[in-house]
């Protein structure tokens, strides 16, 4: 009886050794996120699939706010520390902490088929693999559909210039005494695709920063004009200074524009404040003879070098990034997909607005058409001096502070300035 019992223990302890074993053999990985909205719970239930397929694979979604994620996930990354994946927004300013996941993908064909203008961003070499965009954002505008109808004025189709909108949008105003014909948001990203559209290169032969070329100065000329003769209104741009942003959200909200240049991420916001008071309408980027483009951004998850389980973390972002648990993602979150094929076959968005609706199709649909020239400058590490240049020194050129010249010749000095003493540190 003895022996039986002891013979019992001994097993019992065996069968909890090997439990404890399995335990912890079991690999956790952590992902650092942020939340715009609903998208963590859409993330927490992929996770919950993957780990039902993947039982020897724990994941952990840690939330934090935004905040952390410019400041604190670059401290740890530079001190050798962080999590397996996180969301990031600095695309190409944290790209040396990127994990490449060639070796621990299945299908690294279909990955560049599907993310390749995106992979440039994370990888100024253009030749790693480390993750795919959760949310891309589009640039374009916004019309007041019903105040084209009650206008009786045509707007404008397919292949519009931003000359036929707005001579469109001025004759809309003036009929209805409108205050703002048009409003741009003032930012220099903003003003880049339409620059694009117009012959902009933005870049030298030797892929070095040349913003100032006769692309630009059309569009910023025509800028210009449209704040003199009222079909933009200083007021907007001109209560500000410097490379400060300003919105026109609210005045578009208010019916009191009928064109706004903005761009996706408005979206949300338009369903929730506007809603059914008047059919705001996304239209296509505007022409020029270059491209009908506007300028691509978002968030992306990737991959970090610091992480102990890069094949399971290769597992989990194949996972993740199969074109069936994307559009369940983009569809859920109602985000514009950073995934070519659903770009071109379409998403069904979780939405019963039909301008909303209208909206997504509206800018998921520009991607593919999106110019090589504005993902090249959304993926340039020193992006931002360019655009900061470009807003503030056309914003005192149309306040009447300096001429247009004067502006461009500031532009290039403010950007070679910017980028040496950045280089230097």
């Amino acid at each position: 009886m003895t022996n039986a019992l002891h013979k019992k223990l001994v097993l019992g302890v065996a069968a909890l050794g090997l439990m404890a074993g399995n335990a912890l053999a079991e690999t956790e990985l952590r992902m650092t996120w942020y939340n715009d909205g609903i998208e963590g719970e859409v993330m927490q239930g992929l996770l919950d699939k993957f780990e039902a397929a993947n039982p020897d694979i724990k994941v952990t979604l840690d939330v934090v706010p935004y905040k952390a994620i410019l400041e604190s996930l670059p401290v740890q990354l530079a001190a050798g520390e962080g999590p397996d994946l996180a969301r990031v927004t600095d695309l190409g300013g944290l790209s040396q902490y990127y994990l490449d996941l060639t070796p621990y993908i299945s299908d690294a064909g279909y990955w560049k088929d599907n993310f390749g203008p995106f992979l440039k961003w994370l990888d100024p070499n253009g030749e790693a693999i480390s993750g795919f965009m959760t949310q891309l954002t589009v640039t374009g505008p916004y019309v007041n559909k019903t105040l084209f109808e009650q206008a009786e004025v045509d707007m404008p189709g397919e292949g519009a210039t931003w000359d036929d909108w707005a001579a469109a949008s001025k004759a809309v105003a003036d009929k209805l005494d409108i205050p703002i014909p048009m409003a741009w948001d003032r930012s220099g990203h903003r003003v880049a695709g339409p620059a694009i559209s117009m012959g902009a290169k933005m870049f030298d032969a030797d892929g070095k920063p040349a913003l100032v070329d006769d692309g630009l100065k059309e569009m910023t000329q025509r800028l210009y004009d449209w704040h003199q003769d009222g079909t933009m209104a200083k007021e907007l741009w001109g209560s500000v200074s410097g490379n400060q942003y300003l919105g026109a959200n609210e005045d578009f909200a208010n019916a009191q524009v009928v064109l706004y240049m903005s761009g996706s991420w408005q979206i949300p916001q338009f369903a929730d404040k506007i809603g059914d008071a008047f059919d705001w309408w996304a239209v296509p980027a505007p022409c020029g003879p270059a491209a009908c483009t506007g300028m691509p951004g978002g968030a992306a998850l990737v991959a970090l070098k610091t992480t102990e389980h890069p094949e399971e973390v290769g597992k989990l972002m194949d996972f993740l990034s199969a074109e069936e648990n994307l559009a369940e993602f983009y569809g859920k979150t109602l985000f514009i997909p950073g995934h070519l094929g659903l770009a071109a076959g379409g998403v069904d968005f979780a939405t019963d607005d039909p301008r909303a609706k209208h909206a997504l199709e509206t800018f998921a649909g520009a991607v593919p058409g999106i110019s090589p020239i504005a993902f090249d400058l959304q993926g340039y590490v020193f992006n931002r001096v360019m655009f900061n240049a470009l807003i503030s020194r056309l914003g005192e050129a149309i306040v009447g502070e300096i001429t247009l010249d004067e502006a461009y010749d500031r532009m290039e000095a403010d950007v070679a300035k910017e980028i040496a003493e950045k280089e230097r540190q």
